[in-house]
């Protein structure tokens, strides 16, 4: 096994520009003429391959960074946000009554799109042109500032997007964080809306990312993990989906200039329960990403070349688990995904475990070697479904099988991403469908509008299970790669951005 702490990034290649080459053949020998012309041809077919190599990361259709109540463009992350007022484009419908503010006095070396935010007394709306039917990802960004124009005791909201409501009395602080959602998008416009929870408060917002996810990121299928039974649970994709925790097993941080989506992944130290029997390694080769498998997009590289791993020194196979625990709200359905990439094995077929969710087994005698093609260092996730219980905890488990062998690597994991589904009211926050929420305001209180919107709210839960039903009756828990091909991070429910 390769090992060391350096990041797998293929070194650079220093080339030359394409003038520089074509003066360089310009000064070839007479004798060699006849072969002038195949050489310049190879020279720029090389040059033309090594930009479109140099280039090949994932450019998604739809794209659109907002810097919320600012009049000129921010830069977070080598990523451009524009304004959401100057740009006659802009996706802000309501904007009547919207008060942009401003933060006199910025923290040092903070993210710009903190220094500025957009606030809204009556229910508003940004409204974003979609080009790119699918799952799209939502991202919103919040941090309370000091401000001379509005008490920021006032700013209780609620959010919309889609029709899923997906922050309910939401109150922001002082510390930037991020609120990332997974949604599925039909129709030719996304929209977000933001309605203040009393007529006396208000709603805000910093920043607005809204990006078309690849296509494999979310799969329409997983595994249902209940006490009676493992089965299959189908139409995940057209799910609402709000992250609520992204960790990197046994490495460091992953910021979003480290990962292709510009996600933040966390370190595993405060959710393992304990590290005893298990230990942290490290991988220095190339992760070998394989056609029909997870791509970057799904987990980058700073996830899959860490892991933390059972290891038998003996013949004697170690009768204990790694379990992590995390705070999970009940009455809903979670979606858990579980990464995996066997960096610490010696050889192919010498690595078995089982997967526990919830204290439940979700996967016997995993065989991480034919998961993955028969290849070392080669990425493979699953997908798990599990009820939140009233306990307020959901534990991951990874240990030793009735397979397990002798001297070899019992367990790995090497990430975890969790998210929440909505429940059958269309709502990842509460008990109220959108239809409830817009009624309801500036009111306080919900009246003669309870039949009609309780009607509403039944009609949307009918809707929801019958296209979960009628969605495709195979299911497949795990990327599952093909026999026959080639080689080819948040906390609590948000991402807490630290300000130097």
């Amino acid at each position: 096994m390769e090992s060391g702490t350096a990041d797998p990034q293929p070194p650079k290649l220093k080339s030359r520009s394409s003038s520089s080459a074509i003066s360089e053949f310009s000064r070839l020998p007479p004798m060699e003429f006849p072969y002038r012309k195949l050489l310049f041809s190879l020279s720029l077919f090389s040059l033309s391959t090594l930009s479109t190599l140099s280039h090949s990361h994932f450019a998604p259709i739809d794209i659109y960074l907002v810097d919320c109540g600012s009049t000129a463009e921010s830069t977070v992350d080598n990523r451009r946000f524009v304004p959401d007022s100057s740009n006659p484009d802009s996706p802000l419908s309501s904007s009547t009554r919207s008060i942009p503010l401003r933060n006199e006095n910025p923290v040092p070396n903070s993210p710009q799109i903190y220094s500025t935010a957009r606030a809204f007394r009556q229910p508003s709306k940004y409204e974003f042109q979609i080009h790119d039917p699918g799952t799209h990802l939502v991202r919103l960004h919040f941090q309370t500032f000091n401000s001379l124009k509005l008490d920021w005791n006032d700013a209780q909201f609620h959010v919309l997007v889609n029709g899923f409501v997906t922050l309910t009395d939401f109150r922001a602080t002082k510390i930037p964080v991020v609120m990332e959602f997974l949604i599925w998008v039909d129709s030719k416009k996304l929209v977000i809306e933001f309605v203040p929870a009393k007529k006396s408060y208000f709603a805000f917002v910093n920043a607005i990312e809204v990006i078309s996810a690849p296509k494999d990121l979310v799969a329409d299928t997983a595994k249902f993990v209940s006490d009676e039974k493992v089965e299959g649970f189908n139409g995940l994709i057209k799910q609402a989906l709000q992250v609520v925790y992204r960790v990197n097993v046994g490495g460091s941080k992953v910021t979003p200039c480290n990962d292709t989506l510009w996600r933040t992944w966390v370190t595993d130290d405060e959710y393992l329960e304990s590290d005893s029997g298990s230990k942290r390694v490290y991988f220095g080769g190339r992760i070998k990403y394989q056609g029909g498998g997870p791509s970057r997009e799904v987990g980058p590289d700073n996830v899959y070349n860490t892991a933390r791993v059972i290891h038998s020194a003996n013949a004697l196979i170690p009768h204990v688990n790694m379990t992590w625990v995390f705070a999970a709200v009940g009455g809903y359905k979670y979606l858990v995904r579980l990464h995996f990439c066997d960096i610490a094995s010696i050889s192919i077929g010498l690595l078995y475990f089982n997967v526990y969710v919830n204290g439940k087994l979700a996967y016997e005698n995993l065989d991480l070697s034919m998961a993955a093609n028969y290849m070392l260092a080669s990425p493979f996730y699953a997908d798990f479904v599990v009820d939140g219980e009233d306990s307020g905890v959901l534990s991951v488990s990874v240990g030793p099988s009735n397979m397990s062998v002798p001297y070899a690597i019992d367990g790995i994991l090497n990430g975890i991403e969790i998210m929440r589904l909505n429940n059958s009211m269309g709502s990842l926050d509460g008990e109220h469908c959108a239809g409830w929420v817009l009624r309801n305001w500036p009111s306080g209180n919900v009246g003669a509008a309870v039949p009609l919107v309780a009607a509403a709210c039944l009609l949307l839960s009918i809707s929801l299970v019958i296209r979960r039903r009628m969605s495709g009756k195979e299911f497949v828990g795990w990327s599952k790669l093909p026999t026959d091909v080639s080689e080819v991070n948040l906390k609590h429910g948000v991402t807490q951005l630290s300000v130097k």
